[in-house]
């Protein structure tokens, strides 16, 4: 039996405003949190510094590094084998020094693994005294 025949049923509605406005209120969210910063557009060009000279301690250790990974210590040339041999050799051009500084000269274009092997080296060495040459802006 049949007892709506002559009632027309009514369609559900929806109203699509309140989604609306719940995706606005998402969409400013996102569009405040989120960062636009591209690292691919950042141009660096190390190194270089302005400043005055430091006054270092007396015979600090210089660890040379050139764009194809030669290292020199203190300008004796070096085979580089491993971090445990760079580290034997800062604790004898060391001598009887006990925390000497260690002046990195890395070239403009050395990648950044052979800087982090020096100063891997001086942690194993016992040198916590680090320092980097640059040169200085060009105006």
């Amino acid at each position: 039996m049949n007892f709506r025949l002559g009632r027309r049923r009514e369609e559900p509605e929806i109203n699509l405003i309140p989604m609306i406005d719940v995706l606005l209120v998402i969409l400013i969210f996102m569009m405040v949190t989120t960062s636009y910063a591209k690292f691919s557009e950042l141009k660096i060009n190390l190194p270089q510094a302005g400043g005055q000279t430091a006054g270092t301690k007396a015979n600090p250790i210089t660890v040379t590094v050139d764009a194809s990974e030669h290292y020199a210590v203190n300008n004796k040339g070096l085979s580089y084998t491993g971090v445990d041999a760079l580290a034997a050799s800062l604790k004898a051009a060391a001598g009887g020094q006990k925390d000497p500084t260690i002046v990195i000269d890395a070239d403009a274009k050395a990648t950044h693994q052979s800087v982090i092997n020096i100063m891997e080296a001086a942690r194993r060495a016992g040198y916590a005294r680090i320092t980097f040459t640059t040169q200085n802006q060009s105006e």
